[in-house]
């Protein structure tokens, strides 16, 4: 199935942090909690999926702006009430004093710590490089088991407490979807196949990022795993995903275990999350986890700032595949640092995860 683009090239995207296998897994629980909260999920992101498809309303990609560019973000809250309506009504603007709700001031950070980490590791102003406002939503639907970028802005469940908690929790969820804005204003990653992996992966590179930047972490400091803390105590697992170690994420009665994988002799075919977008983002996510704990030191700094190359230096074509990405950033890492060790441990963390770095 070829993606829909809108009138500027851009495709137009809905991506959610619970891949949807999971959601189908809760939904055919003999448990009404757990079932009935999935459906629910299940029915709303297909609507909101179909209705970003018709709109197709993407950002315009970045033009050249006169004049210095913000160095602060700007931040807008919205509480939906447990309604579907958005953005919902307005709670917190930029340089407002935190609220009652933590879930709206969680968000608020998060969003912020983004934007700090883009401004400080990479000199960019906010996602689309001209200081977008950042616009996010919480309280999204009734036990709403997802969190979600629509193109436009981040939306957060607060979760059926039974499975997944608030879905504001987790500062590299926000991140996360963020990230996904991040894509769409630079490489606008194909939501399909491999690119489709590609986009997931680099949503998870930069929301660990963020984390780890926001904690002050190293890369062996790091947990590399997306969604901790979401995970009801009920649950048998850790997090969402293992970057370090995909497969491993949970290992739990009813969720089942984590299908990602973690090289290409375990890459999954399948027609279904636009062909595993969420399960087979375990490989690049592997391989840069391999690179900067290589690196050492502080992962936004070296390894991200090739990842960070390759996203914004305009030869990552849409439809790029794991092979395309990997070579961009073998000849990023040489770009950016020479021939020093950089480019030698990208060639290493590629060939450990299976993905070819040589010119076909």
């Amino acid at each position: 199935m070829q993606p829909r683009t809108n009138d500027d090239g851009l495709n137009p995207v809905f991506c959610t942090i619970v891949p949807p296998h999971v959601l189908d897994k809760l939904s055919h629980s003999g448990d009404p909690r757990l079932a009935d909260p999935a459906r629910r999920t299940l029915e709303a992101d297909g609507l909101r999926r179909d209705r970003r498809r018709l709109t197709a309303l993407a950002a315009a990609p970045p033009t050249p702006t006169a004049g210095a560019l913000p160095s602060k973000p700007h931040r807008t809250l919205y509480d939906c009430e447990n309604g579907t309506s958005l953005p919902g009504t307005k709670v917190r603007d930029e340089g407002d004093k935190p609220t009652s709700d933590a879930s709206v001031n969680r968000a608020y950070a998060g969003l912020g710590a983004t934007f700090e980490l883009l401004l400080s590791a990479y000199g960019r102003s906010s996602i689309d490089g001209k200081g977008l406002p950042l616009i996010g939503s919480v309280h999204y639907g009734h036990e709403y088991n997802n969190a979600f970028f629509d193109g436009e802005q981040m939306v957060f469940g607060d979760g059926d407490g039974e499975i997944f908690l608030d879905f504001t929790y987790a500062i590299d969820v926000i991140a996360h979807e963020l990230a996904h804005g991040l894509t769409q204003y630079t490489a606008n990653l194909r939501y399909e196949g491999q690119s489709g992996a590609l986009n997931e992966s680099v949503s998870d590179v930069f929301g660990s990022l963020v984390k780890q930047y926001s904690l002050g972490q190293s890369a062996e400091q790091a947990d590399w795993l997306i969604g901790a803390g979401l995970l009801a105590p009920r649950v048998s697992g850790d997090a969402l995903r293992s970057m370090k170690a995909p497969g491993t994420a949970y290992d739990d009665d009813v969720l089942g275990k984590d299908p990602q994988p973690a090289s290409m002799e375990e890459y999954v075919e399948t027609e279904e999350d636009n062909g595993g977008v969420h399960i087979n983002s375990g490989i690049p996510n592997r391989a840069f986890y391999l690179l900067a704990n290589a690196l050492g030191g502080n992962a936004w700094e070296r390894a991200g700032q090739i990842w960070f190359d390759v996203l914004t230096g305009g030869e990552l074509t849409a439809n790029a595949d794991f092979a395309q990405f990997a070579r961009l950033t073998v000849a990023a890492a040489g770009s950016r640092f020479g021939e020093r060790g950089e480019k030698e441990a990208v060639l290493k963390a590629w060939s450990e995860v299976g993905v070819p770095t040589a010119a076909e």
